[in-house]
């Protein structure tokens, strides 16, 4: 779908690299620009005392991208990120606005060499305001200041951190979504635009029902355990060989005949006490005491096919180890084949990209990149010829792999 689409992603960590990986998958030329020593998430599991050249997590953000590391610390540096975003359709960023503005990579800056550049700036807490200069990752970011963090927690039990890359992962999503648009308006016009993408604001729209409420009345409900749930029958129930499943109630009393049926309780059909969403909420403890112990009369299986002959919603609470076995998520083409960055032809399994293309190849276009692998190939383009290439790399403005080779040796 982005074939022809040429993206200079400036950035390092997750979110912005993210968004770079959803357009590689779906066919934009990704050419990442790395600080010397490269981007720090190649050291994912190094970090933790794990020697492997496959990184997972790096290769799932940033497969079939080229690499080219450039120090622009140096004015020589940033003369080579000014160029290739002249050649640009989009530059996508993380770096601090107050860094950009400095080394003239700003917006207005690059812009003006290049009218149709879509920019997209990815931060912590937005462009504007006193924190916009702030660092921001995902758990302080997405998952605390927006408040995530404080409602997810049932009342009275402390903090926890999400889960790795959570909130990054979310705003790639936003990130490219934006960048979409602002391409479609590009091709009309002829006139790029700056998009502004931010862990503050993807945190707050993922949890927008919540915030809406919250804006609209002034106050909001905290998460509440099970026996205390508001819909008693939107709840989670254990079967007898210890599986969580997941029920899902519409609004009114439509479910209740079926979910009383499916649990072979269908004496409580015309109980006064639950035949209504308001007598079911003010005996809510009792409620999921009897459906506790209806529940653990039956296996998963029986529980699943019970539900399903009622049409009743619901969902099996999976391990990540069950997940990745799940047909129906291989059906949907969740999982696609990665190829290694050994460069032996091998593959293994990683996540797809957010949105399905049947028909398509939407899917990843090579292995991640080594540090600097096309840095020489990428300056040739630009049209630097191969004695000012050997004294770029010389001086230290960029780095190759062959660079690298002789740092380590």
């Amino acid at each position: 779908m982005l074939e022809g689409i040429r993206v200079i992603e400036y950035a390092t960590y997750m979110a912005a690299p993210g968004a770079g990986g959803i357009l590689a998958d779906w066919g934009a030329e990704v050419i990442k620009i790395e600080p010397p020593g490269g981007d720090p998430i190649r050291k994912f599991f190094k970090s933790i005392g794990t020697d492997i050249q496959d990184n997972p997590v790096f290769d799932f953000d940033n497969r079939g991208k080229k690499s080219i590391i450039v120090d622009t610390s140096t004015e020589d540096g940033q003369e080579i990120v000014r160029k290739l975003a002249e050649t640009a359709d989009v530059f996508l960023t993380n770096v601090r606005p107050g860094g950009l503005s400095r080394s003239g990579l700003d917006h207005d800056s690059l812009s003006v060499a290049n009218p149709k550049l879509v920019y997209c700036s990815l931060t912590g807490y937005g462009l504007t305001g006193p924190d916009a200069d702030r660092p921001g990752f995902d758990v302080a970011s997405f998952w605390s200041r927006t408040g995530v963090a404080a409602l997810t927690v049932p009342k009275g039990q402390e903090p926890f951190a999400l889960r790795t890359a959570f909130g990054d992962h979310t705003t790639s999503m936003a990130a490219a979504a934006g960048i979409c648009a602002a391409l479609v308006e590009a091709a009309r016009t002829g006139e790029g635009r700056l998009v502004e993408a931010s862990l503050l604001r993807a945190g707050l729209y993922a949890m927008g029902s919540d915030v809406a409420i919250q804006l609209f009345f002034g106050r909001i409900g905290s998460t509440k355990g099970r026996h205390e749930q508001i819909q008693p029958l939107m709840n989670f129930f254990r079967t007898k060989d210890d599986h969580w499943l997941c029920i899902v109630s519409r609004q009114g009393d439509v479910d209740w005949a079926p979910l009383c049926s499916a649990i072979g309780r269908e004496d409580l059909i015309e109980d006064e006490r639950f035949t209504k969403a308001k007598a079911r909420r003010a005996n809510n403890v009792e409620l999921v005491d009897l459906l506790d112990e209806a529940f653990a009369k039956y296996t998963k299986e029986e529980m699943s096919a019970r539900l399903d002959e009622n049409v009743l919603a619901w969902a099996p609470v999976q391990t990540l180890a069950e997940v990745v076995k799940d047909p129906q998520a291989i059906a949907a083409g969740a999982f696609v084949d990665t190829p290694s960055a050994r460069g032996d032809g091998t593959t293994y399994r990683a996540p797809a990209s957010p949105v399905r293309f049947p028909g398509a190849d939407d899917g990843p276009k090579g292995p991640s990149p080594a540090m600097g692998e096309h840095t020489r190939d990428i300056l040739a383009s630009l049209g630097y010829s191969q004695s000012a290439i050997d004294h770029a790399l010389a001086a230290g403005t960029v780095t190759g792999p062959d660079t690298q080779e002789r740092t380590a040796r």
